[in-house]
C-alpha cells in the first residue's frame, strides 16, 4: 500500500484521479444515507461531514507516505480525525 500511495502522491494525474474517486466516494456515502439526508440541509451536512472524514483520511495517508511508513497509521488517522472533529470524536483504544 505504501508503494501505491507514494506513486499517487508523486504523480499529478494520479492525484487528480484520486480526488475524483474521493468525490465519488462522498456521493456514494451520502446516497447510502438515504432518507437520513433527504432535506437539502441534511444532505449538505452529510456531504460536509463525509468530505471532512475523507480529507482527514487523505491527510493521514499522505503523512504516512512522507514518513515512509514509519508512523503508526491508525494513530495518524485518529490524530487527523481529532484535529477535524475534536478529541471526543475519536474513540480511544485500550493498550493491552
Amino acid at each position: 500500500m505504501l508503494d501505491c500511495l507514494r506513486l499517487m502522491v508523486s504523480t499529478p494525474a494520479l492525484r487528480a484521479r484520486h480526488l475524483d474517486s474521493q468525490y465519488a466516494l462522498q456521493q456514494a456515502i451520502v446516497d447510502a444515507l438515504g432518507d437520513d439526508a433527504a432535506s437539502p440541509d441534511a444532505a449538505f451536512r452529510a456531504q460536509a461531514a463525509t468530505s471532512a472524514c475523507i480529507a482527514a483520511m487523505h491527510t493521514a495517508l499522505t503523512r504516512w507516505v512522507e514518513d515512509d511508513g514509519r508512523t503508526n497509521l491508525p494513530d495518524l488517522i485518529a490524530r487527523a480525525l481529532a484535529a477535524s472533529f475534536g478529541d471526543d470524536a475519536v474513540a480511544t483504544r485500550r493498550k493491552d
